[in-house]
């Protein structure tokens, strides 16, 4: 009995070793390799095909960050996470404000990062319990550790979901705009990092009155946040 005990505890630290190197390896590579295809995308194309009503689309080309424009990374650090080039990965007192709204029965606004959203888009499945979001904070500490703020922008702007079957700022800027993403204006970045809380609903082209009050919040964050600085 204690054989098998030894066995299964050897086995179970093997495993874990294993699964450590790979995760690990597999952020190593895609700080230089652009992400191919992510989770998100996988499981979005399986609702399509299980809906008969609906047509199956997955737009998504890969630029550099040099390819899109600043004012884009401006405005999604303005209305998602202002304070993304100083934290860690992880902001803290949003973090502790949630909980707090939580415990009082409030609706929170969560204290996600543009980091977090990254290591869950790329790495990770959608959902809530404490498993995921346990991993969703390892996989953030590697990428920070690993990538770094400016390659973590440049995969977020190239997977993150910005329509039915969009994906990135390139397939959005020539869905949206008709134009790549180097030439997408002030306004039109604010507009679309508007859209990101619900972007299957909102269309930046058809600003609902919410959504134009949200792009003049973005906006003016824009311009009290000045030029991001890798």
């Amino acid at each position: 009995m204690k054989r098998k005990i030894k066995k299964v505890i050897r086995f179970g630290m093997i495993m874990a070793l294993g699964l450590f190197l790979a995760s690990v390896l597999s952020v190593l590579i895609l700080r230089f390799v652009p992400v191919v295809v992510t989770p998100l995308m996988l499981i979005r194309s399986i609702e399509q095909l299980s809906d008969p009503e609906k047509v199956v689309r997955l737009k998504y080309d890969w630029v550099p960050l040099s390819e899109i424009s600043s004012h884009v990374a401006l405005a999604v650090i303005a209305a998602e996470d202002q304070k993304f080039t100083t934290h860690n990965g992880f902001d803290w007192e949003s973090i502790q404000q949630a909980r707090k709204e939580i415990e009082s029965g409030k609706r929170f606004r969560g204290g996600s990062t543009i980091s977090n959203q990254t290591a869950k888009n790329v790495f990770l499945w959608q959902g809530r319990n404490l498993f995921r979001k346990g991993l969703e904070a390892y996989f953030t500490l590697l990428i920070e550790g690993i990538w770094g703020k400016r390659r973590i922008m440049e995969v977020y702007l190239n997977v993150i979901e910005m329509g039915e079957g969009i994906y990135g700022i390139e397939a959005a800027a020539q869905h949206y705009y008709k134009k790549p993403a180097k030439e997408i204006s002030r306004q039109q970045a604010a507009y679309i990092a508007a859209v990101l809380p619900n972007p299957r609903r909102w269309n930046p082209t058809k600003p609902t009155n919410y959504l134009r009050g949200r792009q003049s919040w973005i906006v003016r964050n824009m311009n009290n946040l000045g030029q991001v600085t890798w």
